[in-house]
């Protein structure tokens, strides 16, 4: 059983690299069709994985498990077993976590390591919304009505999950400054589950990173009523990456 869902680039593009969205709490594939799709018109593989599971008291269980899986997830993306590079892993929620604390970790890591990572609404720790119905847990998530929508209409989300607080020792590795490859934050400046100061601590511990904070957007940052910058600037920071971390673009001049 294929354990991803693909995005294509236009027919006859040469894929410039590949893209591998784990999704948060709660979250299925479908979540993110909309940004699979808009990265993937600009000639990158996109594979959405199932979100992870990061219940049990065994975190290098959990790690190894989540290796594992993105393991299979990067083969083929060139075609036959090639892998399109650079890698990159685009982690939401607890899958932020999951890929932070899984690069930081000195003895679990998957066989091909990605080239750098998206963290996007990377939670704080022990922060919950504590309870509440849908409604509530909606308008933390997005005030998008078509994620919305889309959150409601899909029999497979699990509901209040952003109740529950992640496992410590991952929250912890993960705000451990120990990813070692370049890294974008991407944070809603509405996000009642993100810890700001942690997240700008945790941008300049990191050897190369950019903390970029979304105005207006709540926790599904990826997928909330600006999903279309942020796409831009995920796409923005694939393009750099593949030019060496130097940006392709430079504002000389500017009225705003």
């Amino acid at each position: 059983m294929t354990e991803y869902t693909d995005h294509h680039g236009p027919e006859g593009l040469l894929v410039r690299g590949t893209v591998v969205v784990v999704p948060g709490r709660g979250e299925t594939r479908a979540t993110y069709r909309r940004l699979g799709s808009r990265l993937a018109a600009d000639a990158y593989r996109v594979r959405v994985v199932d979100a992870p599971d990061l219940d049990g008291g065994d975190p290098d269980g959990v790690l190894s498990r989540f290796a594992a899986r993105l393991d299979a997830a990067v083969e083929g993306t060139a075609g036959g077993n090639g892998v399109a590079e650079p890698v990159v892993l685009v982690g939401a929620d607890a899958g932020a976590v999951a890929v932070a604390a899984l690069l930081a970790h000195p003895e679990v890591s998957p066989a091909r390591r990605p080239h750098a990572v998206v963290l996007a609404g990377l939670p704080g720790q022990g922060t919950v919304l504590g309870g509440g119905g849908w409604d509530d847990e909606l308008d933390a998530r997005t005030s998008c009505p078509t994620h919305r929508g889309t959150l409601s209409q899909d029999t497979r989300v699990r509901r209040g999950l952003l109740d529950e607080p992640l496992p410590e020792a991952l929250l912890t590795a993960a705000y451990g400054g120990g990813v070692p490859v370049p890294a974008l934050l991407l944070v809603g400046d509405a996000d009642p589950l993100a810890d700001r100061a942690a997240l700008g601590r945790l941008a300049k511990s990191l050897p190369q990173a950019r903390l970029s904070v979304v105005h207006g957007a709540h926790h599904d940052v990826l997928n909330d009523l600006q999903h279309r910058s942020v796409a831009a600037e995920v796409v923005t920071f694939l393009e750099t990456l593949r030019n060496d971390l130097r940006p392709l673009v430079a504002v000389e001049a500017s009225a705003w």
